[in-house]
């Protein structure tokens, strides 16, 4: 069975889930959230966990094992891993982690914009950025602390630790540029741009 296409953070992450046991959706996404990957998957929409799961079932990477029945909850659907899931989950979780691809976040997109703010919003902007972004370093710090003292292996943390490093890059690269609008360093003229964007054509 050739496997199916590339798989997303979010297929791979209930594949992971249900390599430890059947589990329902909502046992899933209860269990993402225990074990902190919520930080890295979007699991806050219950829909596109569904949706997920259903995709997995119909491609053969995952089967039902039980309904189960209580009178105090709905029905529910337990889901189990399949052989060919197992092989898709290790070859695209290879993949995304030998091979780069081309993201598009939000952010970057906003930088490459702030020509229509001025350097006063831009700098205020930024300057409330790098406070959540601090806030965030502080957090991921404090869970990287109670993970290491519950003895979890430091390959189960890898995510967190990437997580703090690019956290900590950002808030870095947001001081230089809110430095650099502050003294003046980082300065532009629209007489400039104009004449920039009329060579340009």
């Amino acid at each position: 069975m050739t496997t199916p296409r590339r798989g997303s953070p979010l297929a791979v992450t209930v594949l992971a889930m249900l390599q430890y046991k059947p589990l329902h959706p909502y046992g899933i996404q209860r269990l993402i959230k225990q074990w902190g990957k919520d930080k890295v998957v979007n699991v806050g929409q219950r829909t596109s966990l569904h949706r997920t799961i259903d995709r997995l079932a119909a491609d053969g990477l995952i089967s039902v094992r039980e309904t189960e029945r209580d009178q105090a909850y709905p029905e529910r659907t337990v889901y189990q891993i399949t052989e060919a899931g197992r092989s898709a989950a290790r070859e695209w979780l290879l993949e995304m982690v030998a091979r780069p691809k081309p993201e598009f976040p939000e952010f970057p997109a906003a930088l490459s914009h702030l020509l229509m703010l001025a350097p006063q919003e831009i700098r205020d902007a930024l300057e409330r950025r790098m406070e959540a972004v601090g806030r965030a370093l502080a957090e991921l710090d404090a869970d990287l602390e109670a993970e290491a003292g519950s003895g979890l292996p430091r390959i189960a943390m890898l995510e967190a630790e990437y997580l703090r490093a690019v956290t900590a890059a950002e808030l870095g690269w947001l001081r230089s540029v809110t430095d650099d609008l502050r003294s003046g360093e980082l300065a532009w003229s629209a007489e400039d741009l104009m004449a920039f964007a009329e060579a340009a054509d």
